[in-house]
């Protein structure tokens, strides 16, 4: 089991991060903020897919001025993301925006980044301390010599203690790179020092399935380790994809439950069954479904019933069939035609049993 770092907690509107809440995921849109119905229809859909902090780009004055009728119309809380522009910063911070995404790197005046940081404290809202390889301070480049975990760390300390010198705490950190190892050691490194919590990604991961591999390695580090109270996936991708993929890594350590886990065997010579055809229709008949299951799809007598017990549902195929069963029981034999359809009937009955009848 996952023993998580002890962090202390940090509200994004109604949404703890740290403490004793369990690590939240985000994304971010890809639209123009500016088109108010566009980003709000796919706020809406990752809502849907099980976004719970939702951050928009607000690069230009008119972005930042749509984001009081997106804040006011959003199911989940909305964080503005700010680069270079202290003026944009302050229209964002009168929106009702419940967090600002801040990278004091490339603002680089400490003056008006103390000026918005007790704006925020005035208007109660929360702010992401954002570092990363970029946008490092010329000092610690000449210190270091380049972006290395090291300085990204001290960064990242600097800005954390000249935040509290000025009285605010409402922040998470996030120290982001697309060099794993170095994402990896510059988060250690902080999350040894502070209680401050930490939001966590691979960033320029890549493409969907390269990026995943990638924020799987990394992010599944970090996790393992304890450390992370907030997540985003970032994929050259539909955002829905990164936060599947989230709730994917999170799954896999026991750190989060959302919809259908499949469990299902590699392909070898002893399967008779299309094992691949069966394991693609009931994901594809069960990937909207959002009751939290394991569910085996095990393609040979070796890797039976046996090896899927933990799971709550399942087939266990043979020659040309397969025994549906429950908990490690069987249930019955269905034919390969029949597997899909028995095996998601079953599922649906389970989900309508939890709801008290209703599928």
């Amino acid at each position: 089991m996952v023993e998580r770092r002890k962090t202390r907690p940090v509200y994004v509107g109604n949404v703890q991060i740290g403490g004793d809440a369990p690590v939240i995921v985000q994304s971010m849109t890809d639209t123009k903020t500016h088109d108010i119905e566009a980003t709000l229809n796919q706020i809406n859909r990752l809502h849907k897919a099980g976004c719970e902090i939702i951050r928009v780009a607000a690069p230009t004055e008119k972005d930042a001025e749509a984001l009081k009728e997106i804040v006011s119309r959003s199911p989940i809380p909305v964080i503005a993301d700010i680069h270079f522009s202290p003026r944009i910063a302050f229209l964002s911070l009168e929106s009702g925006i419940h967090g600002i995404r801040l990278n004091p790197g490339n603002i680089n005046d400490e003056g008006k980044i103390r000026e918005i940081l007790q704006e925020c404290k005035r208007k109660n809202i929360a702010v992401r301390l954002g570092v990363n390889s970029g946008s490092l301070e010329e000092k610690l480049l000449e210190k270091y010599g380049y972006p290395s975990a090291q300085a990204l760390a001290e960064s990242a300390l600097n800005w954390s203690e000249f935040f509290e010198k000025v009285g605010f705490t409402n922040f998470k950190v996030s120290i982001k790179g697309s060099d794993v190892l170095q994402n990896v050691e510059a988060n250690r490194i902080f999350a040894e020092r502070t209680d401050i919590p930490l939001h966590i990604g691979i960033t320029e991961a890549g493409p969907s399935g390269r990026g995943s591999v990638k924020s799987a390695v990394g992010l599944g580090i970090l996790l393992y380790l304890g450390i992370g109270d907030t997540v985003r996936v970032s994929l050259t991708a539909d955002p829905e994809e990164e936060v599947k993929v989230a709730y994917q890594i999170l799954q896999s350590l026991g750190l989060r439950r959302k919809g259908i886990e499949i469990i299902s065997c590699p392909t070898c010579g002893r399967i008779e069954v299309n094992l691949p055809e069966i394991v693609k229709q009931v994901e594809g008949q069960l990937g909207q479904e959002d009751i939290p299951l394991k569910v085996a799809i095990m393609g040979c007598v070796v890797n039976a019933i046996g090896e899927a017990r933990e799971a709550d549902i399942g087939l266990a195929c043979g020659n040309k069939s397969a025994i549906l069963f429950k908990k490690g029981e069987p249930v019955k034999r269905v034919s390969e035609e029949e597997m899909v359809e028995e095996l998601v009937k079953e599922i649906k009955k389970m989900k309508g049993e939890r709801n008290g009848g209703t599928a």
